[in-house]
């Protein structure tokens, strides 16, 4: 749980700096279209579409190109035709690894992300290799500084929460995902700042990786994933301790 909370600390920093340089754009937009075409153009009736536009808005997306986006879901505009695709594999030290994929080209994604794996010291393998070790799940991370523990911990566990953990100057909140809504809205009607909130996938157990090669290595791999401008998400069940990470980041 652990490496799960950092590594979403790593991505939610870094995607910061990818809204300033507009790149989430084109995941965002599939991300519009695919919920939209599934659930239909209300979000008030579309969780998935309501956590899209959320997305779209953090990213400054104009409103023109999500109102574009949710059309060509629901047909009232012509558009490309993506499917979703999950891919399943392990890195080194035997990290699952999870990379769910939206594409107009499923052949030459496959192609393209077996080699990602292979040039990293990893491997793709087949459908529910690794997706046992993995539970859906509501995820908000929330700032130390946004409210104290003991509020915290009240509105989690009232809004019915699964999990609430300290991470560093971070709280984690695990949610089933019927109720994440639910308490992500509870935490917004208590002007409690929330940093990310999203439908994930938490590991069932992590693998703690003490070797900075391979954690240098793992990290390189994931994020080499998170790059491909198909890939909307990337898990995984890596624990790489603090020390490590920040000699990573430094060097």
């Amino acid at each position: 749980m652990s490496g799960h909370s950092k590594w979403h600390s790593i991505k939610h920093k870094k995607a910061a700096e990818d809204a300033k340089r507009g790149k989430i754009f084109t995941k965002v937009i599939k991300e519009l279209t695919i919920a939209a075409r599934v659930g239909g153009g209300s979000p008030e009736t579309n969780p998935r579409l309501r956590t899209a536009i959320l997305k779209a808005k953090a990213s400054n997306m104009p409103q023109d190109n999500i109102e574009r986006a949710i059309k060509k879901g629901t047909g009232e505009l012509p558009g490309v035709s993506y499917e979703e695709v999950t891919y399943e594999g392990y890195a080194q030290g035997g990290v699952a690894i999870m990379v769910e994929v939206t594409t107009d080209n499923k052949n030459r994604t496959t192609a393209e992300l077996r080699n990602l794996f292979s040039k990293r010291g990893g491997n793709m393998a087949g459908a529910g290799s690794v997706a046992w070790q993995f539970q859906k799940k509501g995820y908000i991370l929330i700032s130390k500084d946004a409210a104290s523990e003991e509020t915290i911990m009240n509105i989690a566990i009232d809004a019915g929460a699964e999990d609430v953990k300290g991470e560093g100057d971070e709280f984690e909140i695990i949610t089933e995902m019927n109720d994440f809504e639910t308490v992500k809205k509870a935490f917004e009607d208590k002007n409690v700042e929330i940093k990310t909130a999203d439908l994930t996938m938490i590991p069932n157990t992590t693998i703690k990786i003490d070797d900075l090669a391979q954690a240098k290595s793992i990290l390189a791999m994931v994020e080499s994933f998170e790059e491909h401008d198909d890939v909307q998400n990337v898990y995984a069940n890596f624990d790489i301790p603090d020390d490590i990470l920040t000699k990573l980041s430094e060097s």
